[in-house]
């Protein structure tokens, strides 16, 4: 009897799927031994090889979407890559995907291009505008993407009891989401005052993630001491906040590993590049986004812009590499991607050289997804038409008048740190002062109708007329305002309303330059480049209003409504100096 025959005899007898997955595994194994052709070869290949940190040379087999064997090999189909350096796929441990203001499949048509074939993200944006069918959404929008997504589940929804979301999980509401095989974890706990003071709620979410054995990410800018002991044993396993290599230190002396992120609004490559030049540290490293807008994934790149940028700051290429790849996958546990040795996802970023890391080709999982500047057509997840219409009506409030926007007594002045998102207690004031570089902002309350509308003062802004306003404001996503004038503040906050969400800037009555972003509040159906170009010419409308240089202007006053990051931010409430967890 043949070989075929045999086999599908003796399988006969396994139940459907363990049959199935049985003959892959023997044509695996029967092409890996040289028994049969490989369904792909790459021929010739130069690749990195992240175990032994060398170049090294051989054929690179491909049988059922996995590397199967490296040598000499015959392929169904053969490809020579003579020439280029092949390297895993790169990895991007920490992103938010609503940052991108396009949705998923969008976003995974931006990132192949760059190399990039896995991203773990934190889908808290939309969870905070849309509970548990948030997460759904995204889990919906991102099913058999050529990129593969994996999840945490968000931590901090709200990301304290001070600030008000669309929703408010406990840890009942996520336990059920660690058994999905696309969690990996609980995403970044950002309410630390909550797991130092041993909130029970709080911890209660470590401990149900830790009960499926699961990662715990972490979010402490600048804790130390006492604190930083409490917060690492109660089990949080990383940081992406460290914005200098002291902070990065201490928390890597204590166990942590050390997420360097390079994004759109916090970028700390160049403060943390000590870590990648170790010998000591940089296996403790990673690298992430966090927040990526369309203009840099367009213009800048991806995990790739990281590597090239850091190979051009003295690192070691090869080194590179693996904090690119193999470290993320080491520590979420995905034990079949990051590195290209059997066994392992054919998931390929083929670039010209380990300098400038351009990408020329990109497989995953052994089918070709981009070549000569084209990305391959991929089928569009399916969402569910429920999710699909909650997602597009989230905004629930009253219409803003110039009245609302009324001060009678000084407010709380958050004062800006250019280049950071981290700010200072610039004091008090009673009123605008464009001489001083002081404006009013405000944060409307969206999800719930209660019409609560918190207002203070900015400093370091720039405007000098006008107003600009935005959605994305983290991590609740109520509207952020910030202007010259009651009046044009009005306009721009009722605008985004009736756009369901977006960028708006607006001087004496009209609107300048408007992005609607229809998905939550946070993310366009439009294809990315109409998106950059919309959010392109509103950054030039508030630049044309004085927004300072290296300001963007939209990102930037995001953050300042996120009462986890110092010093002070503002609310729904109010001004909150976020190191006592007080209103001022």
């Amino acid at each position: 009897m043949k070989k075929g025959c045999i086999r599908m005899a003796y399988t006969e007898s396994w139940s459907g799927k363990i049959g199935r997955k049985l003959i892959k595994k023997l044509h695996i194994i029967d092409v890996a031994a040289g028994r049969e052709k490989a369904d792909l070869v790459l021929k010739n290949a130069v690749f990195v090889n992240v175990f032994s940190g060398e170049l090294e040379q051989g054929d690179i087999a491909v049988a059922s979407g996995l590397i199967v064997g490296i040598g000499s090999y015959e392929g169904l189909s053969e490809v020579d890559v003579s020439g280029k350096i092949v390297c895993p796929g790169f990895v991007d441990a920490h992103i938010h995907l609503e940052s991108s203001l396009v949705s998923p499949a969008e976003f995974a048509r931006a990132v192949i291009p760059h190399g990039t074939t896995t991203v773990i993200t934190d889908p808290h944006e939309i969870t905070n505008v849309m509970g548990t069918d948030g997460i759904d959404y995204m889990m919906a929008a991102t099913e058999g993407l050529p990129v593969d997504v994996q999840f945490m589940i968000p931590s901090c929804v709200p990301a304290t009891p001070m600030d008000e979301s669309g929703a408010n999980l406990d840890h009942r509401d996520i336990d059920s989401f660690f058994e999905h095989p696309r969690v990996q974890g609980l995403a970044e706990m950002m309410n630390f005052p909550g797991i130092i003071s041993a909130d029970d709620a709080t911890v209660a979410k470590i401990i149900v993630s830790q009960a499926h054995h699961k990662k715990i990410d972490g979010h402490a800018p600048g804790l130390r001491d006492k604190e930083l002991n409490a917060y690492v044993a109660a089990g949080v396993y990383s940081d992406h906040e460290c914005a200098d290599l002291d902070d990065a230190l201490a928390k890597l002396r204590l166990g942590q590993f050390i997420m360097i992120r390079e994004g759109t609004a916090a970028r700390n490559l160049e403060a943390l590049m000590p870590l990648i030049l170790s010998e000591k540290y940089y296996d403790r490293c990673m690298f992430c986004t966090d927040d990526k807008h369309p203009s840099d994934l367009l213009e800048k790149g991806h995990i790739d812009y990281i590597c090239r940028e850091a190979v051009r700051m003295g690192a070691d290429p090869i080194r590179t590499v693996q904090v690119a790849c193999l470290h993320a996958a080491r520590y979420f546990l995905l034990n079949n991607r990051g590195a290209i040795a059997p066994g392992y996802l054919a998931d390929f970023a083929i670039v010209d050289n380990l300098k400038d890391f351009n990408v020329v080709t990109v497989y995953k999982k052994g089918r070709l997804v981009y070549e000569n500047g084209v990305v391959a057509d991929f089928p569009l997840p399916q969402i569910p038409d429920y999710l699909n219409t909650k997602a597009h009506d989230t905004f629930h409030l009253p219409l803003p008048t110039a009245a609302d926007f009324a001060l009678t007594r000084p407010r709380g002045v958050i004062g800006m740190i250019p280049g950071q998102i981290v700010t200072f207690d610039a004091g008090y004031a009673d009123r605008v002062d464009l001489e001083r570089d002081i404006l009013k902002i405000a944060v409307l309350e969206r999800h719930k109708n209660t019409g609560h509308i918190g207002l203070g003062y900015l400093k370091g802004y720039g405007l000098k007329a006008g107003a600009v306003a935005t959605s994305v404001a983290h991590d609740s996503h109520n509207i952020i305002c910030v202007g010259a004038t009651d009046e044009d503040m009005a306009l721009a906050a009722a605008q985004i309303a009736r756009n369901h969400g977006g960028i708006v800037v607006v001087k004496e009555g009209q609107v300048l330059a408007q992005l609607p972003l229809e998905i939550a509040g946070l993310m366009s159906d439009r294809p990315l480049p109409e998106v950059n170009d919309l959010l392109e010419r509103a950054k030039a409308a508030a630049a044309a209003l004085g927004v300072h240089g290296g300001i963007d202007p939209f990102m930037t006053l995001s953050f300042m409504s996120l009462p986890v990051i110092p010093t002070l931010r503002l609310t729904t409430r109010g001004v909150i100096d976020v190191n006592t967890q007080q209103y001022i």
